[in-house]
């Protein structure tokens, strides 16, 4: 992504075709559902290949989509990033059918976004927040 389309629409299906070249994106099957204006949101059902031993979403997993929704979010306002670090708290065991991130732009300058993503556990129509992650986000200049 080295420019930010136009539209939201054309955002994520730009953001839908990276993810088709993400191996382990599109192991992980995780649906964006918003990337735009610095606002990012992803969807992923639970499956059990994704748990750990006590049947929790496992730590990668969480970590991948808050890190996904962080560096999402500052595409939609950087064009083409890359994470460039990220601190990950977990706050609570997340259990339940799907997981959702929700990513958000705290700044953006020249060269780094900062990002904030908070990552929920829902069940029904219940949700528990598991995790929140702060990331710096690097632009790529070709």
């Amino acid at each position: 992504m080295t420019d930010t389309p136009a539209t939201p629409e054309a955002m994520l299906e730009r953001l839908k075709q990276s993810v088709q070249k993400s191996g382990f994106t599109t192991m992980l099957a995780a649906q964006p559902l918003k990337c735009w204006a610095g606002e990012s949101e992803i969807l992923l059902e639970l499956r059990p290949e994704l748990t750990q031993h006590h049947g929790f979403a496992h730590g990668g997993v969480i970590g991948a989509l808050a890190d996904n929704a962080c560096a999402w979010a500052a595409a939609s306002v950087a064009g083409d990033v890359v994470t460039s670090s990220y601190t990950l708290h977990f706050l609570g065991p997340a259990l339940g059918e799907r997981l959702r991130a929700k990513g958000r732009v705290i700044r953006a300058g020249k060269r780094q976004i900062t990002v904030q993503a908070d990552v929920l556990a829902e069940k029904g129509q219940d949700s528990k927040l598991v995790a929140t992650a702060l990331a710096t986000i690097a632009r790529v200049e070709r």
